[in-house]
């Protein structure tokens, strides 16, 4: 728990932070930023960066780090978070091997949850995770960062930005560049092994189906980094929206791509339902038996540099057999 020492001590350092960068900035203009870019403090190393509510100021070297569905960016940069995204008992279970023995919190980061594990700094994902509008209350716990939600929602400027966040700028543009590296070299793969052929995925929750649009999620690992071609079907669908509609069995018979990647957990009912008919039977790739389980379906549902990075494993693997 926040003791009230402790209390006390952060607010009139946040006091006095307001009121020296109030003086800093009428005597001087010169360290005006761009949006997310930082001015540093004089001694302690602090940094004040723009987010998506006014500019925050960063402590120097931050420990205990809380950004729920952020922590892929984080463990990217080297950094384990001082507790994780869940709901219930579900967290990301792609991330477990790095995020052992870290305890969980809520999605919605109640804050009796994060005065418990007393952060030295929080980072959300957008303004609409912040619940019930208290960014007032959380920077009473610690420095708190709210990305914007253009940032967020592209992975890239989500890294970069966290690699800002963390003083790690020159770490997040290396790790992009070596997934692209990598990147360049699975789409050589494939490209000799598929050709033109076109690729699917399909994701089966229950007894529902969702086929991913070209811009959700792994389907951008498919047709942008590797090139993978789209089938027309996928090519007619609109922009993946908030709201992911589940495609109807029969609709599913137009699916013409030449390869199927099924993702799932195991024993989801939605897979003996596929597998009792005759519609998905009678799909191209199902034919030529151009059909990939895949059974942990949280790296593909989710944007993030290991995600995709997982992604692209499993797609080259399956693909170049």
């Amino acid at each position: 728990m926040f003791s009230i020492k402790k209390r006390i001590l952060l607010v009139f350092s946040l006091v006095l932070l307001i009121s020296l960068g109030a003086a800093c900035s009428s005597e001087d203009n010169s360290n005006t930023s761009e949006s997310g870019e930082g001015k540093t403090a004089e001694n302690n190393g602090e940094r004040t960066l723009e987010d998506a509510t006014g500019e925050v100021t960063i402590p120097a070297d931050p420990e205990r780090i809380i950004a729920p569905y952020l922590e892929d960016s984080l463990l990217a940069l080297g950094i384990t978070p001082a507790a994780q995204w869940s709901i219930g008992d579900t967290v990301l279970d792609y991330l477990q091997p790095q995020l052992k023995g870290v305890p969980k919190v809520s999605y919605d980061l109640p804050l009796e949850q994060a005065i418990s594990h007393d952060p030295d700094l929080i980072v959300f994902s957008s303004p609409s995770a912040i619940q019930n509008g208290q960014r007032e209350e959380y920077l009473k716990i610690a420095p708190t960062f709210v990305l914007k939600e253009e940032v967020n929602a592209d992975w890239r400027q989500q890294l970069l930005q966290m690699g800002k966040i963390v003083d790690k700028e020159d770490d997040a543009e290396k790790t992009l560049a070596q997934y692209d590296e990598k990147a360049a070299e699975a789409k050589a793969k494939i490209k000799d092994a598929i050709g033109d052929e076109t690729a699917a995925i399909i994701w089966v929750m229950g007894e529902q189906f969702y086929l991913f649009e070209n811009n959700r999620y792994s389907a951008t690992v498919l047709y942008n980094d590797l090139g993978i071609q789209q089938p027309s079907f996928v090519e007619s669908l609109p922009e993946a929206g908030v709201q992911w509609d589940p495609i109807s069995l029969e609709k599913l018979a137009e699916l013409d791509a030449d390869h199927i990647f099924l993702v799932s957990k195991e024993n989801e009912p939605g897979l003996e339902i596929l597998a009792n008919s005759s519609i998905w039977q009678g799909l191209p790739a199902v034919t030529q038996n151009h059909v990939y389980e895949m059974n942990d379906p949280s790296h593909w549902t989710i944007n993030g540099l290991i995600a995709h990075e997982m992604t692209m494993d499993e797609v080259v693997k399956a693909l170049t057999k």
